[in-house]
Parts: C-alpha cells; structure tokens; sequence
C-alpha cells in the first residue's frame, strides 16, 4: 500500500509550485499590461492599488470563511480562483475589466494565504508551525527565483506569445497547488478549537460581531507588525531609485542585492527561526530585527558618499544586514501571528494579520520613496529608528495580547469562579 505523502511536504511542494508562477508573474506582469494590452504605466498602479487594497478587506471574511467550513476545501477553492484570475488577465483589453480581474486575483491571492495558514494550524503542532514556516518561505524563495529566471526569458523574446505563455504558466502552477492541497488530510471546520473552551467575551478580547476586527490587543500587534513590514518595497524599488540616483555604484547591482537577498532567504530562514517557539523569543527575535535593520538603514544613507569601490562595498554590507533583519522579524511575526490568535479561528485572524503585507506593498512605495530617495541619509535613520521603535513596543503589545488570550481560553465556569 502507498504511504500518503506528509503534510508538510504536501505544503511545501504546493508553496513551490504557486511561487515558481508567480516569480514568472511578477517579472513580467508590468510589462505585459503596458506593451500588450496597452494601459498606461499610472492606470496600471491605479488598477493593482485598488486590486490590493480589494484583497485586503477579503482577507478575513474569507478566512472566516475557512474556519467555519473547513481550510482545505476553502484553499483549494482559492487556488482554483486565483488560477482563473490569472488566465483572465490574458483576455482584458481595458482600463474597466483590468481592475475588476486585479480585485479577483488580490482577492483570491489574500483568502488563500489565510486559508492555508489555517490549514497548517489544523495539521501542524503548534511547536512546529514556526519551523515548517520557515521551511516554506525558503521553498517560496527558491521558487521565485525559478520564476524569475523564466519571466526573464519571456522579458528577452519581448513578444506576446512569450508574455501570454508566462500567465499560462502561472495559472496552471495553482492549478497544480490546489490539486496538491485537496490531497492534504480534511480538517472538520473549526478543528483547532480547545475542548471545554466556549470562547467569551473578554476584556480588550472581544470575539462576537466583528470579531478579529474589535480584538485591540491583536490589532495592535498587527499594526505594529505593518509597520515593521513597511521594508517590503526596498529591494524592489527602493534601493533601485537609491543605486542609480544617489551613488555611484553600478545599475547591475540592483539585480546581485536581489540574488543575495533570494538565496540567504532560502539558505538561512529555517536556521533563523530556530529558538522561536513561543511569545517571549519572537519578541525578542523582532527587537534583534530591529536593531539590525536600524543598523542597515545607517550603512545604506552612507553609501551615498564615496566612490564605486565604496557604494558597492556599503550597499552589499546593507543588504546583508537587511536580510538579516529579515529574517528574524518573519519568523518572530509568524510565531506571534499564531499564538495570540483563538485555536478555532486562525483563518480569520491570519487574514486580518497578513493585511499587513497588503497594506506595505500599497502605502510603503510612496511613503519610502519620499522618505528616502527624496529626503536621503535623515530619511534613512528616520526608517530605522521608527522601525526599532516598533520592534521595543511589540514586547508589551504581545504580552497583553497574549494574557487576554490566557483568558479567552478558560473554561467559561473558571472564569465565573474567578470573578
């Protein structure tokens, strides 16, 4: 008789299927909307901005969509959506359709990642969550490394066929993610609720109505979280803009950080987030995170002020440590964005947690490009001394969070004893 395949593995070979397409995607997709269907370079980041911020707001309800009627039927569903969101873009030919197609695939892109997160809650202990996780962004990593070097391909071709092959492409990779999710093992809808425990309402912790929505500890370890996520858009435009207009190092850098960055994720993320097995280590791995991005920010405003040898020297050391810090404030974040979450609804809280990304990848372009590019070496340290600040102030925001979860989890009849 066949063994089935673990759970992680499962996980692991739908997280690089998806990311390989999406790799191909993302190196193709800006240039594909403006040489083939078109659009104007401004109506295509109007389009994608509204498209995200869509996705973000169907990030909870659709993970409360998981949690009441199971995560992996919820996810393959997902899967299944985004696939033919991506095909459809093959076919738009205005402004009008465009964003209707952006705000289905952002949908469907962000209702996945909470209903997978949900999924690996339900199949996964909780002392391995963090350790798969990292396991798995090194496989996203590594996947969108291949993708890129395919989208490189199409961007070389430069023809229409090319780009039309790549969302092909793209839509079958989740095609072939949902197929490998519908072999995962069925959790019943609400499986990783606590026996004995009726959630309640709580002080500062209140699960009814809005739920996830009017749990202020949680929100603010979120926000918190956003605005330590607020990084996301240095490698990919950032430091770009800042390579070829504020020092002398050559444009061809651009491409070597994004290497670095891609494989010390994928050779180095499960050994950071080792050790981060609880709420204290994961703050403790998110004030590290902070120190070191601090430190990044203060060698990236200083590579501004010498020669070739001299930028290229400080911009790699920078990158270094921005990885660095990278590392360490994901597996810190992950952790966090599980344990404080109620067992029984980890896909709408995981929804409401990953608007983070969201939100950084929507407000972070304007905000570090007038920051830094604009404003220079103040903008920088500015950078880093908001993000230290959030990283000291996510200590306290966890440990209340984590004490009105303490409670929610009681027994209804304790609670009554108690007070």
């Amino acid at each position: 008789m066949t063994q089935r395949p673990a759970p992680r593995h499962l996980l692991a070979l739908a997280q690089l299927s998806n990311s390989v397409g999406d790799g191909a995607y993302y190196t193709t997709s800006a240039l594909y909307f403006t040489q083939v269907v078109g659009l104007s370079p401004a109506r295509v980041g109007l389009g994608l901005t509204v498209g995200w911020a869509a996705g973000s707001l169907a990030g909870v309800p659709l993970g409360r969509l998981a949690d009441r009627r199971g995560a992996r039927g919820t996810a393959v569903l997902l899967a299944l959506g985004t696939a033919l969101a991506v095909a459809s873009f093959t076919v738009v030919r205005g402004f009008l359709p465009f964003v209707l197609v952006a705000c289905g695939y952002a949908a469907a892109q962000s209702g996945l990642a909470a209903a997978r997160q949900a999924l690996l809650a339900v199949l996964v202990s909780a002392g391995e969550r963090t350790g798969l996780l990292a396991r798995l962004q090194s496989t996203l990593n590594a996947g969108l490394a291949v993708g890129a070097g395919l989208g490189g391909l199409a961007l070389h071709s430069g023809t229409r066929g090319a780009y039309l092959a790549v969302f092909l492409l793209d839509a079958v990779s989740f095609l072939v993610c949902a197929g490998l999710l519908s072999a995962l093992p069925a959790a019943a809808p609400g499986a990783g609720a606590v026996p004995g425990v009726e959630p309640d309402v709580v002080p500062g912790r209140r699960p009814a109505g809005l739920g996830v929505l009017r749990d202020r500890p949680y929100a603010r370890v979120a926000l918190l979280n956003t605005v330590l996520l607020l990084r996301l858009p240095l490698l990919s435009l950032v430091l770009p803009l800042w390579i070829t207009t504020r020092t002398a190092a050559p444009a061809w850098l651009v491409s070597g950080l994004f290497v670095l960055n891609t494989a010390a994720v994928t050779l180095f993320q499960v050994r950071a987030a080792r050790g981060v097995d609880g709420v204290a280590p994961a703050t403790r791995a998110v004030r590290r995170a902070g120190w070191v991005m601090l430190a990044a920010c203060a060698v990236f405003a200083l590579s501004a002020g010498g020669g070739t040898a001299w930028a290229v020297g400080l911009l790699v050391l920078g990158a270094v440590l921005q990885v660095v810090a990278e590392m360490g404030q994901s597996a810190g974040s992950w952790q966090l964005s599980f344990e404080l979450a109620p067992p029984d609804r980890v896909g709408e809280y995981q929804g409401f947690f990953g608007t983070g990304v969201t939100v950084a990848r929507t407000v972070g372009p304007l905000v570090l490009t007038s920051l830094l590019v604009e404003w220079g070496t103040p903008g920088w340290l500015l950078l880093g001394a908001v993000t230290l600040g959030a990283s000291y102030a996510m200590g306290p925001a966890a440990r209340r969070a984590q004490d009105g979860q303490v409670c929610l989890r009681r027994p209804r009849a304790a609670r009554s004893r108690a007070t």
